[in-house]
């Protein structure tokens, strides 16, 4: 019997084999295309409830297999998964064309979009109409035949494209492994960090201290270590990830995806891949965008300059470096962070042990919230690391499962994310409550030490858990507009407003505390962390706009003519970069998140985030940062709301008026 196939509640990880998951995906898309069939030829005439409703309701069994496929796909991978992965993308992106080019189906859609105006739907009802309505519309429903036959084979090729890319990164990042048998040359490495690569050489039966391209291992590598040479070893093979020439090599890969969506977006009607995908956000236009991120780059660019002049002196004085590597920005910044505010990550990470900082967010958000978290031990899980938790209101109403994932392994993808198992939606007056997940590659322990998470790991840790909150708070009735199913440059509101928690002293009280002796993190620690918190902002504000104006550069234009992808990226670098230019490593090849992942041309929307977040923090910072009052403000118009209206319309309604962009510049220290 195929678990996947039987109804489930939580996850049956256990009882899944990898022989399970293409049968259950090919039994879930026929049901649904019964399901899509149904309404098609239902003989009444077309309703919102026959019709648009039925549609958002249709293909769970489908969501839910695939949803815990591509999650494991994500979180614990090997080579069966992953041919799966290439076997079952293309099917699945043929059913998703198959549904939004059936010109019977669309003429219901239709039909019932064009009478809209009399039929008195409520606001949420309206927006779906709309986004179903756009779901056809916008994928080919009212194109030519030889056209949608174009469309399906340019997003076939694109499903398998896309899952190679990451296939490739996730291969060499595995691949390398830099073995020290030298004690001066892990000179410089925190006395944890030391411990945590002379473990993972043990585990793999190696002497000596083993540094992989994973975070935990890389980046206390390059913020610590005094062998440049090694640094820069570590550097050149973390940039040229998939830029080899070889086997693995992404280049083709990005020039395909590149040109394909932009192909895909003419057929539509449509300028370039941008201009398709922007006419669902908050931006609207690639002009918008373009506009916003200059705008934040003429104010940062002069403070960068400023930083990293500072930052050449320093380097020069302390070690006679007279020109400042990318492998040295970070080992400069950490000396010279050290030098103006004394303070270091390894005098912090004693204070900031995981499982106390894991009960600080539980806490932060029981007091704005009014939740409770309780650790369950009877949950099947993926992985003997994954914790799970059932989450209650503060009438102990059951509002979420919630599962937490935070070590690297060999087969987990880098980098941090929030996903779910399971929507919310309300169904025969059911609140159906959804199971929600956070997915991160923190410090392990050690033999001797517990997991000790840096400052930056603790914003992360925040991050993801404001995700979480956004999906395990949803409170609508159609799971098509549930939790995180937003406007793409709203989505990281949530995540983005909860990190500002991590610097407030009320905040870090709660959780703060040294791992051996229970002290609560010292007030000048905390003043620290505050002061610090806008170093090198302009250095880090102008990383941030380079990323955003690389991925438009690949998706606001024709990319027909490029045939180098490294020359293209280096000219997009070239208003942005500060470090010399290095021949071995390239940007798009690794850049997963707008290749591989859902960010294509919505990069900027961490920066129009922030510019939300700040604002949005700027209010419970002048009424109290647990004002409970603005905290249930931002809950009921906000996290509780998914995509049921416009994200303008529900900010305004929650703040009162629109973003103000200089609230990000100021506490930016960029004005």
């Amino acid at each position: 019997m195929n678990p996947l196939l039987s109804p489930f509640d939580t996850a049956p990880f256990s009882k899944v084999k990898n022989e399970h998951f293409k049968p259950a995906i090919l039994e879930a898309i026929a049901n649904a295309r019964k399901e899509i069939d149904a309404i098609t030829n239902n003989a009444d005439a077309p309703t919102f409830k026959n019709t648009i409703a039925a549609l958002d309701f249709s293909g769970q069994q489908l969501e839910r297999v695939t949803s815990l496929f591509f999650n494991l796909n994500s979180a614990e991978t090997n080579e069966d998964i992953q041919k799966i992965a290439q076997e079952v993308s293309p099917l699945l992106s043929e059913f998703s064309n198959d549904i939004t080019l059936n010109a019977d189906l669309f003429k219901r859609v239709k039909a019932v979009y064009e009478q809209k105006a009399s039929l008195d739907l409520t606001i949420e009802e309206q927006t779906l109409l709309d986004k179903k309505y756009k779901g056809f519309s916008r994928n080919g429903a009212n194109l030519s035949e030889d056209k949608k036959t174009r469309l399906r084979e340019v997003d076939a090729a694109l499903a398998k494209l896309k899952l190679q890319f990451g296939e490739n990164i996730l291969a060499e990042t595995n691949a390398y492994e830099l073995l020290l048998t030298d004690e001066k040359d892990v000179d410089g490495l925190p006395e944890g960090e030391k411990e945590a690569a002379q473990q993972l050489a043990k585990s793999k039966d190696k002497e000596g201290w083993l540094i992989t391209l994973d975070y935990p291992s890389y980046i206390p590598f390059m913020k610590y270590a005094t062998n440049r040479e090694l640094r820069k070893q570590l550097s050149l093979a973390f940039g040229s990830k998939a830029f080899k020439g070889d086997d693995k090599d992404n280049q083709e890969n990005v020039l395909q995806i590149a040109k394909l969506r932009y192909e895909r977006a003419n057929i539509l009607g449509y300028k370039t891949h941008a201009h398709f995908v922007l006419e669902e956000r908050m931006a609207q236009t690639p002009e918008k965008v373009y506009a916003f991120l200059n705008e934040i780059l003429e104010k940062a660019k002069p403070a960068a300059e400023k930083e990293f002049k500072q930052l050449e002196d320093f380097a020069k004085e302390l070690d006679g470096i007279d020109q400042l590597q990318k492998w040295d920005s970070a080992y400069y910044s950490e000396k010279l962070k050290q030098k103006l505010f004394s303070l270091d990550d390894e005098k912090l990470k004693p204070y900031f042990k995981l499982e106390n900082v894991i009960a600080g967010v539980f806490k932060v958000a029981e007091k704005l919230f009014g939740l409770q978290f309780q650790e369950v031990s009877d949950i099947d899980t993926y992985h003997e690391e994954v914790k799970t938790y059932k989450v209650f209101d503060a009438e102990e109403n059951f509002i979420s499962l919630f599962y937490a994932d935070f070590h690297p392994r060999a087969g987990k993808r880098g980098g941090a994310w929030m996903t779910s198992f399971k929507s919310q939606y309300i169904q025969n007056g059911e609140n159906v409550r959804p199971h929600v997940s956070n997915v991160c590659n923190f410090t392990k322990p050690t033999a001797s030490k517990p997991s000790l998470l840096t400052f930056n790991e603790v914003t992360t840790l925040f991050h993801e858990f404001g995700h979480g909150l956004h999906g395990m708070l949803a409170n609508t009735t159609y799971p098509g507009l549930s939790g995180t199913s937003v406007y793409w440059d709203f989505v990281e509101l949530p995540s983005q407003v909860l990190e500002n928690w991590c610097y407030e002293k009320e905040a870090l009280e709660l959780f703060a505390t040294h791992y051996e002796t229970g002290e609560v993190i010292p007030m000048e620690l905390v003043q620290k962390i505050k002061e610090s918190a806008t170093f090198q902002e302009g250095l880090a504000t102008l990383r941030q706009l380079s990323f955003g104006l690389l991925d438009m550069s690949w998706h606001g234009i024709n990319p027909s003519d490029i045939t180098d992808v490294k020359a293209h990226e280096s000219k997009t670098f070239s208003a942005t970069d500060l470090f010399p230019a290095t021949k071995e490593t390239c940007m798009s090849t690794a850049f997963a998140h707008i290749f591989q992942g859902g960010y294509s041309s919505g990069y900027y929307s961490y920066k129009w985030a922030e510019v939300l977040d700040a604002d949005a923090f700027a209010y419970f910072k002048e009424n109290g940062i647990f004002n409970t009052e603005i905290a249930t403000k931002f809950k009921d118009n906000v996290l509780s709301k998914g995509g049921t209206e416009n994200p303008m319309v529900l900010y305004k309604r929650f703040r009162g008026s629109e973003p103000k962009i200089e609230a990000l510049l100021e506490r930016a220290g960029l004005i």
